[in-house]
């Protein structure tokens, strides 16, 4: 079945509505506090649950009549058929002619021989490469899996970038209450030597298993730090003496140190890695998505199988969710429609995520791969412009970090940001100072900051207590800033599942209304296609003398300052 072309949605009678609609509201004055006050059911009629996550949505600057429109519009755009596609594997990353088929990652086995795509059975292929994976761990965790010099590994470094790092290190990062096999992982993915060079520092090459993550088994970043780290490897192992620098020796080191996340078999194999040791995954998986996939490979190891099963179950909870709750009730659908409306109708340009866990501080920089590169586009999935602003900047930092650093802007600033605020009511280090039970004094910043940034402070409030009149205008909040909360009980790998796909979906609710492609990122191309003519010119004249006069500059400024 051809997918058919997007819908403008600029054209669309919702959209006319829903400009209408803001128009209004802006003329009437918005005030969150007036709209509470008005219709005492408007918590219950905005909060929903799914999975076991608890969704807030009466802090944002809807009414009943705004999220009719917003449904309108996502009808109106095909969300549903377009959603009903991607899960059965049609093609609707088109500048790619590929299905978009990370759901398939998290279906369970039971479910081998119901999804074909391309004359493949998608789900038996995931659980191939599962099960080898699982296999793998345990050989791992248990000690079976033993260096070269026959001790037991208790490191592991990863290389990738993008997708193949991002994710692995959020989750890795946000499970550390669950890591259980004494196994320490490492993550490196900047091609600047420093970031290897910090990575490696302190650990025993003899008990250190490397993961050379890249598909294609030729991305320069991943492909330079691989070389970088075996250098390193066998230079240790030699010092040590556990292999005496023999060719035999050294392939027998690298066989035993060193595995790949990969589809290039006959690529690993030349870097001296068994194919056998090398865990696929599909076209069909965008880096983005990909934490769920082989790119996991280490998670898995740190973690074990069966908390990495659980992972996907809540993945496959939200996605069930997402795939049969019609759009008025799905708070996912809901989410992304909402982002919409901020970006295109009060002009929003950034959208801030705030986890009230220290453990998800690398949430915001995950969701920013996996937004941006997804919904920063400028033409459609046809080709043609786009008819609206598309995307917004996401960023974040976690918990009352961010209270001392840019919550200023969001209360005072003459900008709106809306802002996703994620907690959890059960912590994995309950603590008490002084009484003071310490994480529900934390809770009590995430309730306090929606309460603030939605219903503000007037002058008013600001003169009743006893603030000198000439700097009552600086302590004035307006108030009427969104937000949403997302409350779950504690963070376990299944609750982390949920979050990361509620944000995937999100993701193609904008994208779909936008009518582009989320799936593909050609922007990430011509960068390296110009560092790759840039580099010889740090040396080579005729390189040098090709390119254009700032470029030429910089590399002059190097060429006088390089030691």
């Amino acid at each position: 079945m051809a997918i058919s072309a997007p819908i403008d949605a600029t054209k669309t009678p919702a959209w006319v509505a829903l400009q209408k609609h803001h128009d209004e509201l802006v003329e009437k004055g918005i005030s969150l506090k007036d709209w509470f006050a008005a219709d005492p059911d408007r918590v219950e009629k905005l909060s929903y649950r799914a999975g076991d996550l608890y969704f807030d949505l009466s802090k944002n600057l809807v009414t009943d009549e705004t999220l009719k429109l917003l449904v309108d519009l996502g009808r109106a755009c095909g969300v549903e058929e377009r959603r009903d596609a991607m899960f059965s594997g049609e093609h609707i990353n088109t500048t790619e002619d590929r299905a978009v088929l990370h759901t398939a990652l998290r279906r369970p086995a039971s479910q081998k021989g119901e999804l074909i795509v391309d004359g493949q059975d998608v789900v038996a292929d995931v659980h191939e490469v599962l099960d080898r994976m699982y296999a793998f761990a345990d050989r791992v965790r248990s000690g079976e899996w033993k260096g070269v010099s026959g001790k037991k590994i208790e490191h592991v470094v990863s290389i990738g970038i993008g997708g193949s790092d991002l994710g692995p290190v959020m989750v890795y990062e946000a499970m550390k209450p669950y890591l259980d096999a004494g196994i320490d992982c490492r993550y490196i993915s900047n091609i600047d030597p420093n970031d290897m060079a910090e990575k490696v520092k302190g650990l025993d090459a003899e008990t250190t298993l490397v993961i050379i993550v890249s598909k294609t088994f030729a991305t320069l970043e991943t492909l330079t730090n691989a070389r970088e780290v075996k250098a390193w490897m066998l230079e240790q192992l030699r010092a040590c003496g556990a292999v005496d620098g023999s060719a035999e020796q050294d392939a027998e080191a690298i066989a035993k140190h060193f595995v790949a996340v990969s589809t290039a078999l006959d690529l690993v194999a030349d870097f001296g890695i068994d194919p056998e040791n090398a865990f696929g995954f599909w076209n069909w998986v965008g880096g983005r998505y990909s934490v769920d996939s082989a790119v996991g490979l280490s998670l898995i190891i740190a973690l074990g199988p069966e908390r990495f099963q659980q992972f996907l179950a809540g993945f496959r909870a939200i996605d069930e969710y997402f795939e049969n709750t019609p759009l008025e009730e799905n708070v996912v659908a809901l989410m992304g429609l909402m982002n919409v409306w901020y970006v295109n109708f009060f002009g929003a340009d950034t959208h801030a995520v705030l986890p009230y866990t220290q453990y998800l501080h690398r949430f915001p920089a995950y969701l920013q791969q996996l937004t941006m590169e997804s919904n920063g586009k400028h033409v459609r999935w046809d080709g043609t412009p786009v008819t609206c602003h598309t995307g917004e900047v996401f960023w974040g930092e976690p918990g009352t970090n961010g209270q001392h650093a840019f919550y200023q802007l969001m209360h005072q600033g003459s900008v709106v940001v809306p802002a996703d605020f994620i907690a959890f009511a059960n912590t994995s280090n309950p603590f008490v100072d002084e009484g003071q039970d310490v994480h529900e004094l934390f809770l009590g910043n995430f309730l306090a900051q929606t309460k603030a940034l939605a219903f503000g402070k007037t002058a008013d409030e600001v003169r009743a207590e006893g603030t000198p009149e000439q700097i009552v205008p600086a302590r004035v909040f307006e108030g009427n800033r969104p937000t949403t909360s997302i409350f779950g009980d504690t963070l376990t790998p299944f609750a982390l599942g949920e979050l990361i796909a509620v944000y995937e979906h999100i993701t193609f609710v904008q994208g779909t209304v936008w009518g582009i492609d989320s799936y593909d990122q050609w922007g990430v191309e011509l960068g390296k296609q110009l560092a790759k003519q840039i580099t010889p010119a740090f040396h080579d004249d005729e390189a040098l003398s090709k390119q254009d006069a700032s470029t030429k500059a910089l590399i002059e400024f190097y060429r006088a300052t390089r030691r």
